[in-house]
């Protein structure tokens, strides 16, 4: 993973560095969250392998699913660390997590400011993340929303696997899941999906998504391909 995250490529001096900085590596089962939201957390993380999803809880128990994290997310950073974590992290399946405590972050980036550089590349790739995620869920329509939610996970899989020709990834989400990620109901979710299937577009059968027709299905979300590759990159 040293191509992506803040273990991207570094020179043998410097992994050294980080290898001195991390207090070690960590695996956790799905179904446990790796930290919680209104907690202080004492480390910071890099996805290593697995799933996770950020979210939120809202006042009355809704969820909000805020992103999926893919291997190579560097998690747990926000602009007060010594604040209480705005939002949960998730593990949808067993993830394995490279760990970092935060109380020395600003010591490494002294002394290493190309890493405080790539950290604030990745600020701003998650904040053009999060606008897009914005506009998905505040201006498009159902059929929309859920075939660029697909459509940009299946890609970023697809790049991260390094394997551009196959149509179908492991994709470990419910419709639940989906629905809390894009403001809509199970229901309508179900329904959107059956209407993409029934068009011969994709398919999700058990933990697998098939894109069938990319070019078209990127044409219904109003999907720039290289556009969200950009941004997910890394």
């Amino acid at each position: 993973m040293r191509n992506e995250a803040l273990c991207a490529p570094l020179s043998d001096g410097e992994i050294a560095v980080v290898e001195n900085f991390k207090s070690g590596n960590r695996t956790i089962p799905a179904g446990a969250d790796l930290y919680s939201q209104d907690e202080v957390c004492s480390d910071l993380y890099t996805l290593l392998d697995g799933w996770i999803y950020l979210y939120q809880i809202l006042e009355d128990g809704r969820r909000q699913i805020l992103d999926f994290a893919l291997p190579g997310a560097f998690l747990g950073f926000q602009p007060n660390l010594d604040a209480p974590a705005s939002h949960s992290a998730y593990c949808l399946t067993d993830i394995a997590v490279c760990v970092f405590p935060r109380e020395n972050l600003f010591d490494l980036f002294r002394a290493h400011p190309e890493l405080a550089l790539r950290m604030a590349w990745i600020t701003a790739r998650d904040g053009a993340l999060a606008r897009e995620h914005l506009t998905n869920v505040g201006w498009r329509s159902a059929r929309e929303r859920v075939a660029h939610l697909l459509l940009e996970l299946f890609y970023r899989v697809r790049r991260k696997a390094g394997d551009q020709q196959v149509n179908s990834i492991d994709l470990p989400l419910t419709q639940e899941h989906i629905a809390d990620a894009l403001g809509l109901t199970t229901v309508h979710v179900n329904r959107t999906l059956r209407g993409l299937r029934q068009a011969d577009l994709l398919e999700i059968r058990g933990r697998t998504l098939t894109v069938r027709d990319p070019a078209m299905l990127a044409e219904i979300a109003g999907f720039d391909i290289e556009a969200v590759l950009e941004r997910a990159s890394a």
